[in-house]
């Protein structure tokens, strides 16, 4: 079962022309599980048009060589990008779920923020700075 997480809350972002971003409700600490999240996969990616639709903000890239793509539910696709991140996710492919932890101790009302490089090169440029 998975329920919704009651420790966090969407608002205005913090980060300068962001959107929205994932907040804390309460404090967390690290290695504190987050949210967990359903996500649904994008099964043929290459016939989705993914370059020119605005959602390609919103998908998370997974697989050996990034092959594969999902749109996280709940929070999920809402947390915003830092390179000196305050949380990470982990996808779990087999449950179809991304849960989101905090690699470092959150204050309530702080934003969450996840590095989108996940691991791989982590202060590669994004799709966005290019």
């Amino acid at each position: 079962h998975i329920a919704p997480s009651q420790k966090i809350y969407t608002a205005k972002s913090t980060i300068p022309h962001a959107d929205r971003g994932v907040f804390a409700w309460v404090s967390m600490k690290e290695g504190e599980v987050i949210e967990v999240c359903p996500f649904i996969e994008i099964h043929d990616p290459e016939s989705s048009n993914l370059e020119n639709n605005f959602l390609i903000n919103y998908y998370y890239f997974f697989g050996e060589t990034k092959e594969r793509v999902l749109v996280a539910l709940g929070f999920g696709s809402l947390y915003n990008h830092d390179y000196a991140p305050n949380a990470a996710y982990t996808i779990h492919p087999d449950e179809q779920t991304i849960v989101f932890s905090a690699i470092k101790n959150i204050r309530k009302n702080e934003e969450i923020k996840v590095n989108y490089n996940h691991g791989n090169d982590d202060c590669a440029p994004l799709w966005f700075e290019e």
